[in-house]
């Protein structure tokens, strides 16, 4: 006869609010800010009624429409390179042993911990004193690539931390090449991995606004350093709209590299069925 199970003293009720307020802690703010985008009033913090005058306003600001095409280009080229650097330092430091791997381990992770002040103004100096370089649009993408790349191989690691290396060999004893076993058993079970790298760094550069303003030059403002000026001023209404616009666009971000993430799981779950049946 088996004994019975204590109850536990967290009930599902309790747990259910707990999780509706930590729910509410969470996104009450971002509610409020979408709320107030539609304030027809000038000021940010006083509901005087419905209008969508501010986000009209925002199609006409010229200022905000290139802030945010120049975060847009450092985004996305940041990216695509912080990607392609750190998906290949993911796999040198899973599936290759070599001298001094554990000291590179370490190394990969210092712009994680360290303090962005700290990097940007060392990115600073290394541009003005050392490259010679004059601070642009160009210093801003070479800094989003240096510490999005960490991150990238965080998440690329702990999705081949993971991988079958017998995959590997079945697929060899069915006669297939090394670069055959790559592209159809490796990288379909990492891409998932590498996506989720990828939306990451996107992530990450798109909102940045330290090391940004420590790197940026003239016609180099991105649209955190935009909205961060125009926070001297006050909150306003239109400020809300923007926030909102770049809530709205990273949704869409998200919603994009999930479907992308599950499409290539799929593929990875498909890669290894076929091995097994070969």
């Amino acid at each position: 006869m088996s004994k019975k199970q204590p109850k536990s003293p967290l009930r599902p009720r309790y747990l259910k609010l707990h999780a509706i307020l930590v729910f509410a802690f969470l996104f009450a703010p971002i509610v409020v800010l979408v709320v107030f985008s539609f304030n027809k009033a000038k000021s940010g913090t006083d509901w005087t009624g419905f209008s969508t005058h501010w986000y009209h306003a925002l199609i006409h600001n010229h200022d905000a429409l290139q802030a945010f095409r120049n975060t847009l280009k450092v985004a996305i080229t940041a990216t695509i390179f912080a990607t392609a650097i750190g998906t290949l330092a993911a796999f040198a430091l899973t599936r290759f042993r070599f001298r001094g791997r554990a000291g590179y381990n370490s190394l990969i992770f210092i712009s994680l911990v360290m303090p962005e002040v700290v990097m940007g103004i060392s990115l600073l100096v290394f541009f003005v004193k050392f490259a010679h370089t004059r601070l642009g649009l160009e210093t801003v993408i070479l800094s989003h690539i240096t510490f999005c790349i960490a991150f990238v191989v965080v998440v690329v690691k702990a999705r081949l931390s993971s991988f079958d290396d017998r995959l590997v060999e079945a697929a060899a004893d069915l006669g297939a090449t090394p670069i055959q076993s790559f592209l159809r058993i490796v990288l379909p079970l990492a891409a998932p991995g590498i996506f989720a790298g990828a939306m990451l760094a996107f992530t990450i550069s798109l909102d940045d606004v330290v090391i940004t303003f420590f790197t940026s030059g003239p016609g180099s403002t991105t649209l955190p350093l935009y909205i961060f000026g125009e926070l001297r001023f006050g909150v306003s209404p239109s400020i809300n709209a923007l926030s909102t616009f770049v809530l709205l666009f990273s949704f869409v971000l998200l919603a994009i590299g999930g479907a992308f993430s599950v499409r290539a799981a799929r593929r990875g779950a498909g890669a290894i069925d076929a091995t097994a049946l070969g």
